[in-house]
């Protein structure tokens, strides 16, 4: 009986004083406005592979201008350097949109696309994890993907991010990739 005193004690605790979150540091706390990123201000990049680094700035795209014809290829949107601190931020939102190659819009599905987010363009950015690797989400949009959804994904950065990868899924339609928002938060974000 006295231990299950203690065990209902220290849920009453937690109950009154709440859990500290790790993902609410400096910078963004809990009651911050969503951060949408301006989309004009991120420079889409060709990408070389083996070894895979940037190539040369496209311009102040979020789509790619050619159609991707192989398995993985890539969209690499880097971030300005003029981002405030994001850190503060414990939820991401992405939403994109997929096109086939005529270029005409495919419906949200499972397997079309992923993305990750990395800190460091001159690292790794092809990890499922580690110290460069923010998030990987496999199915962009889909179903069982979160990514898109009001509540996003749950992020714990240690600084800004420094670009967004997307890439065409093994068989997938996908020719191009547009991305139409970019939404850091701390609860939900509901496009106006």
């Amino acid at each position: 009986m006295k231990k299950i005193g203690i065990v209902l004690a220290i849920i009453a605790a937690f109950c009154l004083f709440g859990c500290v979150s790790p993902g609410n540091k400096a910078g963004a706390g809990n009651a911050a406005p969503p951060y949408i990123v301006d989309l004009s201000k991120m420079t889409l990049y060709s990408v070389t592979n083996n070894p895979d680094k940037l190539d040369k700035p496209i311009g102040n795209f979020v789509k790619n201008q050619e159609p991707m014809t192989r398995n993985w290829e890539d969209l690499m949107l880097v971030f300005p350097s003029d981002l405030p601190d994001l850190t503060g931020y414990s939820r991401l939102t992405v939403q994109v949109q997929h096109y086939n190659a005529a270029n005409e819009p495919i419906p949200d599905a499972d397997s079309l696309s992923m993305a990750s987010m990395i800190y460091d363009t001159n690292l790794d950015w092809r990890a499922d994890s580690g110290g460069n690797t923010i998030f990987k989400e496999f199915n962009i949009g889909g179903f069982s993907g979160l990514l898109h959804k009001p509540r996003g994904i749950r992020i714990n950065m240690s600084k800004n991010p420094g670009a967004l990868l997307c890439q065409k899924n093994a068989g997938s339609p996908t020719a191009y990739i547009e991305v139409k928002a970019i939404v850091f938060h701390n609860d939900r974000y509901e496009p106006k």
